[in-house]
């Protein structure tokens, strides 16, 4: 077995299981942030006991965010150290940004959130909330900046040893792919968020206990999954999909399924690739509409996978799938979260059962969604670990053997279990007491 099959199946496991994580604080800082502003206007009596609830359930997020993110760090020495001295100038910035800055940010005011309450005025705790919230989403800012300029690097120079150096961080911070990719990183934790919210706000309600907070939550996250759910198909996801189609048109052919190149090309809505006889098996096709999408011209030609090099091709099936797993998700949050929406104009959304059911057992499939769209993002980047510039067999470490690596990724996947465990039984522990139940 190759070794460096194998430092990509760890950091894979190690990434994905972490990003779990950062989804539902990412998806819940900013319930958090409102119900305690709304606490702090002191019109609502029930805010404050609904951002403790929330606190405490992202507080178990964070933590276990912290404890699975930590093993990463030492892959780029161990197994990707080849990467790390080329790239490093360059990605250690904003990865150290991350950590004194955003993570410090977050760490500090949400401990104030936790055990601050009676030791800082209201006004500080409704900014320490906020402050959480900002923290969150600045931490993803960074580590999505550092992983689009992987996508697509700018602002370097590559000095006459081969190393990397950074010429300018604000090109980095500042490109548009970094942006509208963060954007759509954003987006899908929100919807999560707003899916967590309404699921457990569903679960009061077909439980009958802490009703009121139930129909509140349930209001709550209809909306904001609802209007995520658009966002992240216009415009996130599409200017997110023109910069792949710009400058990575490979991973769009894969993504989308298309070998050969077309003018006029049909968008597949389901099918299965095929690449030793270079076609879709029972494809459903929707006329003319990817040379629209990928150009705003129903007649454009979008070049297909056969256009390029066969080694320049990622895992076309891995990816393909990951992508259309995210976009028919994506799809159905729509529908549903519009019928909810419906149903609560007309006021019927609290009493009707099976519609409570969906929303309760849809909570995990944001979290399919999200991790769906990176491994997209990534698996469609190979064979490139920064594109174009480093492909990712030179990335991986010589010295490290196959045997080492799932020695280590066994040991993982046993600590990873327990912490999956142990975060499960805390988060369902306090679902189960309720915000009705002020526990210090």
């Amino acid at each position: 077995m190759e070794p460096v099959f194998v430092d990509r199946v760890q950091f894979a496991f190690t990434v994905m299981f972490h990003y779990l994580f950062p989804i539902g604080t990412m998806g819940l800082a900013p319930f958090i942030a409102w119900y305690n502003l709304k606490a702090y206007r002191g019109d609502d009596p029930q805010a404050e006991r609904a951002a403790r609830f929330w606190t405490k359930i992202f507080a178990v997020n964070f933590a276990a965010g912290v404890v699975t993110g930590i093993p990463m760090e030492f892959q780029f020495g161990t197994n990707w150290a080849p990467f790390a001295a080329r790239a490093g100038a360059v990605i250690g910035q904003p990865l150290a940004i991350e950590g004194v800055y955003a993570f410090f940010l977050e760490s500090v005011f949400l401990g104030i959130l936790l055990y601050g309450r009676d030791r800082v005025s209201k006004s500080v705790y409704a900014l320490s909330a906020v402050l959480v919230c900002l923290g969150s989403w600045l931490s993803g800012f960074f580590i999505v900046a550092t992983d689009a300029w992987m996508q697509h690097p700018v602002g370097y120079t590559i000095v006459s040893s081969g190393r990397i150096e950074l010429r300018s961080l604000g090109a980095v911070f500042l490109s548009p792919f970094a942006w509208w990719q963060y954007a759509h990183v954003l987006t899908g934790a929100l919807v999560a968020g707003g899916f967590i919210v309404a699921g457990v706000g569903a679960y009061y309600l077909l439980a009958r206990h802490d009703e009121e907070f139930g129909r509140r939550f349930v209001r709550t996250g209809v909306i904001v999954a609802f209007i995520f759910s658009i966002i992240a198909i216009f415009p996130t996801g599409d200017r997110n999909g023109a910069d792949v189609t710009r400058y990575q048109p490979v991973k769009l052919a894969a993504m989308e399924g298309l070998f050969h190149s077309q003018r006029g090309a049909p968008l597949a809505i389901v099918g299965m690739p095929d690449t030793n006889k270079h076609k879709l098996i029972d494809p459903i096709y929707m006329p003319n509409l990817l040379s629209f999408l990928a150009y705003g011209n129903l007649f454009a030609n979008v070049k297909g996978l056969s256009h390029y090099a066969r080694v320049l091709w990622p895992p076309v099936a891995l990816t393909y799938y990951a992508y259309h797993v995210m976009v028919g998700l994506g799809t159905i949050f729509v529908a549903l979260t519009a019928l909810a929406l419906l149903f609560l104009m007309r006021r019927i959304l609290f009493r009707t059962r099976w519609l409570l059911w969906l929303l309760m057992l849809a909570m995990p499939f944001p979290y399919i969604a999200n991790e769906a769209g990176w491994v997209t993002t990534e698996v469609g980047r190979q064979p490139w670990v920064i594109y174009g510039i480093m492909q990712t067999v030179h990335a991986a470490s010589k010295n490290v053997v196959a045997g080492e690596t799932i020695f280590t990724l066994i040991g993982f996947a046993g600590m990873y279990f327990l912490i999956g465990m142990l975060f499960i039984m805390l988060t369902l522990r306090e679902i189960a007491l309720g915000p009705g139940e002020m526990t210090p």
